[in-house]
Formats: C-alpha cells, structure tokens, sequence
C-alpha cells in the first residue's frame, strides 16, 4: 500500500470500517456487559466513534471525558453524543499523554481500544496517573487465545491485520498487559464470541485496580 494511498485509507475508510465493525450486535451485547458499571468522573481511552454512550447508566455519572487521537472517530463521536442528547467532554488526545490531572477520575473505561493503541503500557502508566485512590479500570477487548494454535495464527495474521485495521493487534494478552502495568485485575471473563472466528474474537472482560 502506497504511502498517499494508505494516508487517505486510515483517514476516511478505517473511522468507518472500525465504527462497522465494533457495532455487530455480538459486540454491542459485550459493551452492555460493562459500560453500565462505570461511575462517577469517568474516562473512557480510546472513545472512538461514541459506541459506548448509550450504554451509560447516567444515574451513576458525574462527567464523561472521551480521548482519542483521531479527529474522524472524534467526529462521530460528537455526533453519536449529539444525537443521544449526552453531554460528553471529548478530546483530541493519544492514551500515552492524555491532558488530565492526576487523581482526578473515579472510572476509567477502555474497550476495543488496548488492540491499537501503540504504547499500550505507556497508556496504562497514564490510567494509573489520572485514577483516584479506589478508582477501576473498566475493561472489554479482544486479545490473545488461550488456544496455542490460534495463538500461533493471531501471530502470523497480525502484521497484515493492524495495517488493515488502524493498527488493531489480535495477539496481545490482555490481562498480561494490564498487571505488566501494576494492576491488580479484580475480575476476569474470558471467551469468545459465537460464530465469529476466535482469531478476532477471544474475548478478555473484567476490572482492575492499581496495586
């Protein structure tokens, strides 16, 4: 793929492909599994398009503040916002050097985002700067498999995958990611989704906390 090419590829067809394919109803009933537990001064890494709004329980919010690198995905995201009537503090930012202070947010939520972002630890470290004492770290992604054959092929797919894909990774343990970054995960659902490849699919759900 040619460098003019790809440019105009991740700029206008990624956003759309990404907001696509993170709205099949298999991964809509996923994020209704785990935004709702999100409360207070929330911080959701990696907001995208806003796929997540709608799935708030407002009674338990104080403040949304939705980073994201990419001014397109922003876009959309104002737009979802707009259209659900939901007041949303959105910021063009990358997760490895987000505009917060520390100890300023009771939840931090990231799903479908830890697959992409290029310095993952580097973002978490960020996470742990912003959390208050007590704070989560809200998470739903897909990830490595437990199954070493499919493990092995997320490895050998996700060269090709990620330059697809905004820079999607199918091989990265999840929960080996988060407590490399001196979290504790308080819980953890792993699976996959049905009739879909676990290449792509194999899921990681759950909470953390700081150590």
């Amino acid at each position: 793929m040619s460098g003019r090419f790809k440019d105009l590829y991740d700029r206008h067809v990624v956003p759309r492909l990404i907001d696509g394919a993170c709205s099949f109803p298999s991964v809509t009933e996923q994020r209704r599994r785990v935004v709702p537990e999100a409360e207070g001064v929330v911080l959701e890494i990696g907001i995208g398009s806003g796929l997540n709004l709608r799935h708030y329980d407002k009674a338990k919010l104080d403040r949304i503040i939705g980073v994201d690198p990419d001014q397109k995905m922003l876009e959309l995201a104002r737009a979802r916002a707009d259209e659900l009537g939901i007041e949303a503090d959105l910021r063009q930012a990358s997760a490895e050097e987000m505009p917060l202070e520390a100890d300023s947010v009771d939840t931090a939520l990231v799903t479908y985002a830890l697959c992409s972002i290029p310095q993952v630890g580097a973002a978490l470290g960020e996470v742990r700067r912003v959390l208050r004492t007590g704070g989560r770290l809200l998470f739903c992604e897909h990830g490595r498999s437990h199954r070493a054959s499919t493990a092995r092929w997320q490895d050998r797919l996700t060269p090709v995958w990620k330059r697809l894909s905004g820079g999607c990774h199918l091989n990265r343990d999840v929960a080996g990611i988060i407590e490399g970054a001196s979290f504790e995960v308080l819980s953890l659902d792993n699976y996959k989704l049905p009739y879909i490849p676990e290449t792509v699919s194999f899921h990681y759900l759950g909470a953390a906390r700081p150590r």
